[in-house]
């Protein structure tokens, strides 16, 4: 059993969905939602805040409406230059072709060059490898591993917003 699986019950999945479903909902709405008292329902969010099931309540945000229409993924050797770029959203370490695997943003294929080169002025970086995505098949989400993860809990179909 893994680590996910042996921290969320029936409650805590239900208290995530309904976290997912109404991100901006308060602890007394989501109690009366899940049909339990005030107390229940922030012991458990505080719990799985706690354990790091939890991470933030920020905002989620459409990149495209703030100007950044295109979004790449690229492949470097080099991690320090990175986090003094904007536009790099993420890096991973990773096996395979270079070090780095990192997700970018740009307001055009041109902005895109440029954050390329900027990477690219590191010493030690030679190649980039860039690969633009044209569209979103899957959006990003975690609410299905819920379900997995939650004994005697079905896995079903959801409105796409839930399923962040």
């Amino acid at each position: 059993m893994d680590r996910l699986t042996k921290n969320i019950d029936q409650l805590d999945a239900r208290l995530l969905h309904a976290l997912a479903a109404s991100p901006r909902a308060g602890v007394l709405e989501l109690a009366r939602q899940l049909g339990v008292a005030r107390g229940t329902a922030q012991a458990r969010l505080d719990g799985l805040r706690q354990r790091g099931v939890v991470t933030g309540f920020g905002p989620e945000l459409d990149l495209a409406e703030l100007g950044y229409g295109v979004l790449a993924f690229t492949t470097h050797d080099v991690v320090e230059h990175l986090r003094d770029l904007p536009e790099v959203l993420e890096a991973h370490a990773t096996s395979g072709t270079g070090d780095l695997h990192c997700r970018v943003v740009a307001r055009t294929n041109a902005h895109l060059q440029d954050v390329i080169n900027r990477i690219l002025e590191v010493q030690g970086i030679d190649r980039s490898t860039t690969v633009i995505a044209l569209s979103e098949q899957i959006h990003y989400r975690v609410m299905p591993l819920v379900d997995s993860a939650t004994p005697a809990t079905r896995p079903t179909r959801r409105p796409r917003r839930a399923q962040r």
